[in-house]
């Protein structure tokens, strides 16, 4: 008598029909439960292996593409997809684009129960070699990235994302523990520098990794703040001045504020070799300090990925200022802090393509204090 075969229950077959926030394909089960797949693509027809379940939802490998999505491509880095680094080699740029808008759109309507829809990216073009900051990390044998969810390092030679003189500089590492390099217009010799709009700045600290897709970001954020010389600003986050430098030469008078001595020092200097007399910088903790500037025409922000504290929004609240320019590079957490800014409506919004071939995406957007 013939056995049947035996089936292993952590096989299925899917069509994926979506994406995570993440950059993962999102299929179902026929019980209904969702699945994440890394590397997979809107409309391919996959056999996968479950790799991790939950009582709702599922993590899941590619064993095999029966049928590949019309938006699936080969992908063009051989340490694609075990490196970590990005999330849409496999995948076509227009489709890309798309992933990204309909992460901030989801975002804005599902966290912040907003009606807005965005529908504008800003691109600067290049997908390959924008990166101006690297981080290496190494054991004893090997410099590389880690891979995908794991610390596990994967050896490089040449990163297709990384500018140049980065790439020629990875074979001079020595193996060391975490190693980060910085390129600016006059290569990897400190003090770093970029120049934006015929402005000069010196770098330390935080600086957009992508020089190209920052200048279009940061003229979308002077057009949105709208500023004259009879206005105010004030940068809650103001870093080594850039935004605050950029967006506030059109204003009369102009605050930073920074909790990192160094950027400020860095952002005092930046402000001084631009001709900027009338842009200060402080240093003080962003949910602690006060301002020479009690009731500013505008108020810009840029906070980290976890956005604005509390407090922060408790100040901009109490500043109450007409306009609020907000960059966010988390769609979550942005959408959070805009339910959160009672009174504010979103007037004007775009995401920007900060890290092309990664899950990762900004976005600019004017608010205006309801009347």
């Amino acid at each position: 008598m013939n056995k049947k075969p035996k089936t292993n229950p952590k096989t299925h077959t899917v069509t994926v029909t979506g994406y995570a926030s993440g950059g993962e394909g999102v299929a179902h089960l026929s019980d209904g439960k969702v699945v994440f797949i890394r590397t997979a693509t809107r409309g391919d027809v996959l056999d996968i292996e479950l790799t991790e379940e939950k009582p709702r939802s599922a993590r899941a490998k590619i064993i095999r593409i029966q049928t590949p999505s019309q938006y699936r491509i080969e992908p063009d880095c051989p340490y694609y997809p075990k490196c970590g680094g990005c999330d849409f080699r496999h995948i076509d740029y227009d489709e890309e684009l798309k992933i990204k808008l309909q992460r901030i759109n989801d975002a804005l309507e599902r966290i912040g129960g907003q009606q807005i829809h965005v529908s504008e990216i800003l691109r600067a073009g290049k997908t390959e070699g924008y990166r101006n900051k690297a981080v290496f990390h190494s054991n004893q044998q090997s410099i590389g990235f880690y891979s995908a969810l794991s610390h596990e390092i994967v050896p490089i030679d040449r990163c297709l994302l990384l500018k140049d003189d980065l790439n020629d500089a990875i074979k001079t590492l020595a193996p060391g523990g975490k190693i980060t390099l910085r390129s600016g217009k006059n290569g990897l010799e400190p003090p770093l520098e970029e120049v934006m709009d015929g402005l000069l700045f010196r770098i330390s600290g935080f600086f957009q990794v992508n020089t190209e897709a920052a200048l279009l970001l940061f003229r979308r954020a002077r057009e949105y703040a709208a500023l004259t010389k009879n206005e105010t600003l004030i940068d809650i986050y103001s870093g080594v001045g850039t935004l605050a430098i950029f967006v506030g030469r059109d204003a009369g008078h102009v605050l930073g504020n920074e909790q990192n001595p160094a950027a400020v020092k860095t952002a005092m200097e930046n402000a001084r070799i631009n001709g900027l007399s009338f842009i200060d910088f402080i240093c003080a903790d962003a949910e602690k300090w006060e301002t020479s500037i009690p009731n500013p025409d505008c108020v810009i922000v840029d906070p980290p990925r976890k956005g604005l504290s509390p407090a922060s929004i408790w100040k901009i609240l109490e500043l109450s200022p007409k306009r609020l320019v907000y960059i966010s590079c988390d769609p979550a957490t942005f959408a959070r802090d805009i339910r959160l800014l009672e009174g504010y409506t979103i007037k004007e919004i775009c995401a920007v393509d900060m890290f092309p071939r990664t899950a990762n995406v900004e976005c600019c957007s004017l608010l205006t204090r309801n009347p």
